[in-house]
């Protein structure tokens, strides 16, 4: 899951965009009460975006206040203050970079030095919230063995991040879990693993690193598989939408719901677009 669960900006209310920089910069500070100040650089949108997400379906309030932080010391902002849910999303937030990190050394890249910051957080993760971090352990090593495996199919090659994003929801949600949160997680972990293969096949066929759009369609890059495949792809990713569509519309939230619709309904697609296209990402609106 990185930096690919992002909102649409032109039809975001200017409310809604003020809480989610509040939760980006509470996150933060969540962190850095879970799992140390280094752990703070793997700061993620995707898991700002589940801070907002779970704080609606478990009904916990969030307190905003007027705060510094070590990026903003003269002048302060608005913060949502940290919680319990925050915490244990940030020790998420540092088990899920510093894997992150691992699968991107094991596929010969970059990332021993960086791992470095998040072993301490990672380490202070697993001892404070051992059952969350067990749940991302198991279904790590699932998708390795998928992956070692060779698996062609990108349903199947989705599999264990998509069950993964759905026993995290049962975690934090305990009796508000139903089968339509769980759907909905379900599709969301699967959307985040197909589309960052997606992004990655140019790079994945170079090197020929594992990915499972390269096995299925094997073409030299990814202009010629959109050409070749793009209908196929898109159906792909129209059948995720759709269900998550019609989970989310059978979800009780607690408060207003804007924010996380206009995040599921309008900027997820709008991202897969991005990446069928080719195109760089957009800079996010964080700053406050």
């Amino acid at each position: 899951m990185f930096g690919y669960v992002r909102y649409d900006l032109p039809n975001l209310y200017l409310k809604d965009l003020m809480l989610y920089k509040a939760l980006y910069c509470g996150l933060c500070k969540s962190i850095g009460a879970s799992c140390g100040q280094m752990a703070r650089v793997g700061l993620t949108y995707d898991v700002t975006f589940l801070s907002a997400l779970l704080h609606n379906m478990t009904g916990t309030n969030i307190t905003v206040e007027k705060q510094n932080c070590f990026e903003h010391r003269l002048k302060k902002r608005p913060i949502a203050k940290v919680d319990e849910l925050t915490k244990e999303l940030g020790a998420l937030n540092t088990v899920l970079v510093y894997y992150k990190l691992t699968d991107d050394i094991s596929d010969g890249g970059k990332g021993r030095g960086r791992r470095i910051w998040f072993k301490k957080g990672f380490r202070r993760a697993k001892k404070t919230y051992p059952a969350l971090v067990e749940i991302v352990e198991r279904y790590m090593k699932e998708q390795s063995l998928t992956e070692k495996e060779k698996t062609a199919s990108p349903d199947a090659a989705a599999e264990p991040s998509a069950s993964m994003m759905r026993d995290i929801s049962d975690h934090f949600l305990k009796d508000r879990a139903s089968e339509a949160t769980r759907e909905l997680f379900y599709g969301l972990g699967k959307w985040v693993y197909l589309i960052d293969a997606l992004d990655d096949y140019g790079k994945d066929f170079k090197k020929k690193n594992y990915n499972p759009f390269v096995l299925t369609y094997n073409s030299p890059n990814k202009a010629e598989l959109m050409e070749m495949h793009g209908g196929e792809i898109g159906f792909l990713f129209d059948t995720l939408f759709y269900s998550m569509r019609e989970s989310l519309a059978k979800i009780p939230f607690s408060f207003n719901r804007d924010l996380t619709d206009n995040v599921i309904l309008r900027g997820l697609p709008l991202e897969t677009a991005r990446v069928m296209k080719g195109e760089l990402p957009k800079k996010m609106q964080v700053k406050i």
